[in-house]
């Protein structure tokens, strides 16, 4: 919970969004918006969505804040594809293919298929 609460914070702060602000747009007092921070007032989940709509955001952005969820089902990726092969064919030049393929793979788990 300490991290949800440290991610409110600094998205506050971003944002440049006040506990004043914040407080009246939830339809509570700054003192009870800032015990809400501090973690002395329990957050409900009905509050981080309060919460998230005032920040235009979404709950599971402000949980895994800074960095943004990708739900899987909107890029077309099913379960487990991260698991399989992937084939990538790109068209070099032979002078620049090792260059190329050590900087891609780091010179690890590189297999080269001569066509």
């Amino acid at each position: 919970m300490k991290n949800i609460l440290e991610n409110i914070i600094a998205i506050r702060y971003k944002y440049g969004i006040s506990q004043e602000y914040m407080a009246d747009a939830l339809g509570i007092k700054q003192g009870s918006y800032s015990l809400i921070e501090n973690g002395k007032r329990d957050l409900k989940y009905n509050m981080l969505l309060q919460i998230a709509i005032v920040l235009k955001l979404n709950v599971i952005d402000i949980i895994t804040y800074p960095k943004k969820y990708v739900d899987a089902d909107s890029l077309g990726i099913s379960e487990g594809i991260l698991d399989e092969k992937v084939t990538i064919q790109i068209e070099l030049k032979k002078s620049k293919k090792d260059k190329v393929l050590a900087m891609i793979f780091n010179k690890q788990d590189c297999e080269i298929i001569n066509s």
